[in-house]
């Protein structure tokens, strides 16, 4: 099934939406099996499609089904083409496009290690305060921040953290839900 904001055709989808490229986060419901994420990717570099972000994780148990949160840009033929054909694949429940449907709750989690002494390493810390990061590790020469947020504000804390020595940086990957009481 294959969910664009409404039930409505691709191409009255295609009509109304602006025509420039831009970002779209898709959430896939699929069975968790070996080989589905394979395939899922594979659709995407066998037909030149860029994946910005991808997240996976089994999200029921019993009922072996886990969610795939893709992030790529595209412009609207292009992401209702994408969705089609995801949604032909035969371990695809549900394909939705989370740009498309609204004002989606989207955040990821970042290890950010910097590097320094003095008032470097205190520049780092005040800014990891005002950012809500945690320190996850400390050393003499250097600390380990996890911060959880909206992708941009993960991106301005680890520019600011350019200048305080950034040594390494981990990042989850986006996983983003539809605001309202329905589910996927």
């Amino acid at each position: 099934m294959i969910v664009a904001g409404q039930s409505q055709s691709a191409y009255f989808l295609e009509e109304e939406l602006p025509s420039t490229e831009r970002s779209h986060t898709l959430s896939v419901l699929v069975d968790n099996e070996p080989g589905v994420l394979a395939r899922v990717v594979g659709l995407f570099s066998g037909r030149g499609y860029n994946i910005e972000s991808l997240t996976v994780s089994e999200i029921e148990h019993s009922s072996h089904m886990s969610r795939i949160t893709i992030v790529t840009t595209g412009r609207p033929p292009v992401i209702s083409q994408i969705m089609h054909q995801l949604g032909r694949l035969v371990p695809v429940h549900k394909v939705v496009n989370l740009t498309w449907a609204g004002d989606a709750l989207e955040r990821e989690l970042a290890l950010v290690k910097v590097s320094g002494r003095g008032e470097i390493r205190d520049e780092a810390l005040r800014l990891a305060q005002a950012f809500n990061a945690r320190i996850v590790d400390a050393t003499l020469d250097s600390y380990v921040f996890e911060i959880t947020g909206a992708p941009a504000d993960i991106d301005r804390f680890v520019g600011l953290m350019k200048d305080c020595g950034l040594v390494e940086l981990a990042r989850t990957g986006l996983a983003a839900l539809a605001r309202g009481k329905a589910g996927i």
